[in-house]
This record gives structure tokens, C-alpha cells and sequence, in this order.
């Protein structure tokens, strides 16, 4: 399979060109553009990691994946659910999820996503690859804004709450800050990728994966 290639190193101020003033920082600046013009010292503490299965697992999963990735959108409709089923719902992996950030859409769709806390995340994260086709349409940043807040509102998240997670530049810069060190620390540039009890592997099939498990199981 076919992965999706991330330019290292790409900048804030790309993540925000033309991102218009819909969504907007404290003060009432651009949210896109006060990332662009970050210090790179949000707090780290506010990232949660996003997680399922035992903490006690003996195989640990981390994937990185960006919202905007057809591929991965293609791996969590297809893949996962096996993965899910067989191994992580069996107490066998922990499954760890980490956001790459390509574009200001994908940020937008983190944003989202982490609203409803640690409760609503991983169903709203389906929800986001299973209609990703239809919410990153086109290049309209206030349409696929109005997108991403339809998801939003169908997780049961209301406008208020909306508003807030949205319009929150200290997290979206923590968010884009704890990406840079996680794709410097682990040496990701393409996606999705996985990282299997410390291991990087590509894109795959579930069969490949499963065998990569069992291995790692000792089965």
C-alpha cells in the first residue's frame, strides 16, 4: 500500500496560509496565524495521550496518523477493527493514537475530535475517517470548518463547547508542538506509521499486522 509522505519540517505559518478569520485565539487573533508566530513553549502537560486498551498490555501499538491521510482513513475502516477485536479488546495491545498534522485541516479535526475529552475520542475519530471524503472536500477553509462542526455536533458535542475548542491557540499550538517532538523522536515522515513495542513499521495488511503481533506475543 501506497503511504502518505510527510515534508519534514514543514511550518506553522503553511499550516495557517489563508486560514482566514472563522476560528480565532485569545484576543481575538487568527488562530492559524498566532500559531505561526509561536514560541514553540505551549505546555506539553495539556496534550493528553489517547489510548485504548490496558495499560498492562504486553505489546504496546502507536500509530501516527494524520486526519487528512487517505491511507489511514483506509487503515481505520479496514484494518483496525480486526486489530481492536482480536487484540487490543483481548487485553493483548494497548493502542495508541498520535496526531500528524499535514495540513491546518488536520489540526482542525484534532481539535474536534479532543472537545468531548477522552470519553468521545476514538468514536469521533471514526466518524471523522469514515466521512472523510465528504468533510475535507474541496479547499474552503470556512466550509470544511462548518464540516468538521456538523461532526462534531452528530458526536453530540454543542456550539458553546465548539466554540471553545476551536478557538483555543494555546492547545493548537501544544497540539503542533508535541507532534514536532514526537515525529523528531521517533522519526516519522510518512503516514500512517507504526511503532510496535518500539519498532517502526509502514502501512499494512491486517494479516501482516496480526503476524507482527503474534510475534511480538511470543504465539
Amino acid at each position: 500500500m501506497q503511504r502518505r509522505t510527510f515534508l519534514a519540517g514543514i511550518s506553522l505559518v503553511a499550516l495557517g496560509a489563508g486560514a482566514g478569520l472563522w476560528i480565532t485565539g485569545s484576543g481575538g487573533t487568527p488562530l492559524m496565524a498566532a500559531l505561526a508566530q509561536g514560541t514553540g513553549e505551549a505546555d506539553a502537560s495539556m496534550v493528553q495521550e489517547m489510548a485504548l486498551g490496558s495499560a498492562d498490555a504486553p505489546v504496546t501499538v502507536i500509530e501516527y496518523a494524520s486526519f487528512t491521510c487517505p491511507h489511514c482513513a483506509n487503515f481505520h475502516e479496514t484494518v483496525f477493527p480486526q486489530i481492536k477485536a482480536n487484540y487490543v479488546d483481548t487485553g493483548k495491545v494497548r493502542f495508541v493514537y498520535r496526531e500528524v498534522y499535514f495540513d491546518r485541516f488536520g489540526l482542525w479535526a484534532a481539535m474536534v475530535a479532543r472537545c468531548g475529552g477522552e470519553a468521545k475520542y476514538f468514536g469521533i475519530v471514526d466518524l471523522i475517517y469514515e466521512r472523510q471524503r465528504d468533510w475535507a472536500a474541496g479547499n474552503d477553509p470556512a466550509q470544511i470548518a462548518g464540516n468538521l462542526r456538523t461532526l462534531g455536533k452528530v458526536a453530540g458535542l454543542g456550539d458553546e463547547a465548539l466554540d471553545a475548542c476551536l478557538s483555543d491557540g494555546e492547545m493548537a499550538q501544544a497540539l503542533v508542538d508535541t507532534w514536532e517532538r514526537n515525529r523528531q523522536q521517533d522519526g516519522i515522515d510518512s503516514t500512517p506509521s507504526f511503532l510496535i513495542d518500539g519498532q517502526k513499521y509502514g502501512n499494512m495488511s491486517y494479516e501482516d499486522f496480526a503476524g507482527i503481533l503474534e510475534a511480538k506475543l511470543g504465539g
